[in-house]
């Protein structure tokens, strides 16, 4: 099989691609190319002029203590348009390239939300990298009723919610996202292991058109001001839920927190998707108040894993002993 790799740094360049899959579309592209901090790169594998095979890669400029560095992840393992059996062989083509294209620049290099957990086994350890442990939590929300395995005690605090005021929307302008935005900025800063992006990540998100859906900022407000919210993006039958919070302490009764899972989670059970699932559920600590949050929404928590490999090579030596 004689793969051609081709690296797209700029949307304009980007040829009609095929697809279905947000985390390696064209649009989120465009999205992550407007928003500051953030340098997406998309691979592309071509056989005889046709795509076979697609790898949106993420650069993310963090600042910590020492100063900036680098963080470049990918949601999955890519999208395939090939007879099954040679997506893994794309994969390794891919993964190979991307090492060595990123393995300098980038302090950490991490692969999440793997669909198959044993996808690309040995093209990983081929190449360096180290698993860790990761949870999923998925909804199933194509039955009648939603909140069939929700929690008592979270069906009480989504109805005393709206019953005490608050109201459920859906942002559709600027106004609407620089609140949002102001608000979730408050919520995520204390959280020194969640990371929200720029502005222009969630402006862009709502300009952005197509004929797909891409993602939607869920609001909740209170007299007209917005105490919580939510981001989703959608892809094939599933609500993929990026960020969400409320401000708990000042609406403590209104439950904004709850109330905009609930409000991305409706809309997606409205418009025919069949599963919600939470982009991050974290590792497999008996205790986490974040996962234990969300269970309360009735989902099931699925055992994953994440890849990882650090530019550092004696620290990332120790880890694959540790790891692998």
């Amino acid at each position: 099989m004689s793969i051609r790799l081709t690296t797209y740094y700029n949307s304009k360049d980007l040829p009609s691609l095929p697809g279905s899959n947000v985390f390696h579309s064209s649009e989120l592209f465009q999205v992550l190319e407007q928003t500051s901090g953030y340098q997406p790169i998309m691979l592309v594998a071509t056989e005889k002029e046709k795509v076979i095979g697609k790898l949106l890669c993420i650069t993310r400029r963090n600042f910590r203590l020492l100063g900036f560095t680098n963080k470049t992840y990918v949601y999955g393992t890519g999208e395939y348009f090939t007879t099954p059996g040679k997506e893994e062989a794309i994969f390794g083509e891919f993964l190979s390239y991307f090492t060595r294209r990123f393995s300098d620049q980038s302090f950490l290099i991490e692969f999440r939300n793997l669909e198959k957990p044993l996808f690309g086994y040995k093209y990983f350890r081929q190449n360096g990298y180290f698993p860790i442990r990761w949870l999923r939590v998925r909804n199933s929300i194509h039955h009648e009723t939603i909140d069939k395995w929700m929690s008592a005690s979270r069906k009480r605090q989504i109805n005393h919610g709206i019953r005490n005021g608050a109201v459920i929307d859906i942002a559709h302008n600027e106004q609407d996202v620089k609140a949002f935005f102001s608000m979730l900025k408050k919520y995520y800063s204390p959280k020194i292991h969640r990371y929200l992006p720029d502005y222009s990540f969630f402006i862009s998100l709502i300009r952005q058109s197509g004929n797909k859906e891409l993602g939607k900022i869920f609001l909740v407000r209170y007299k007209n001001k917005i105490i919580g919210g939510a981001v989703c993006l959608f892809s094939g039958n599933t609500a993929y839920l990026l960020f969400s919070g409320g401000m708990r302490k000042t609406y403590a009764r209104l439950y904004p927190g709850v109330l905009s899972v609930w409000n991305a989670m409706t809309y997606a059970a409205k418009h025919q998707y069949t599963h919600f699932e939470f982009i991050d559920a974290g590792l497999p600590f008996r205790k986490y108040s974040y996962r234990d949050f969300i269970l309360r929404f009735g989902g099931k928590q699925l055992s994953s894993r994440r890849w990882f490999k650090i530019r550092w090579n004696w620290l990332n030596k120790l880890l694959i002993k540790i790891y692998v």
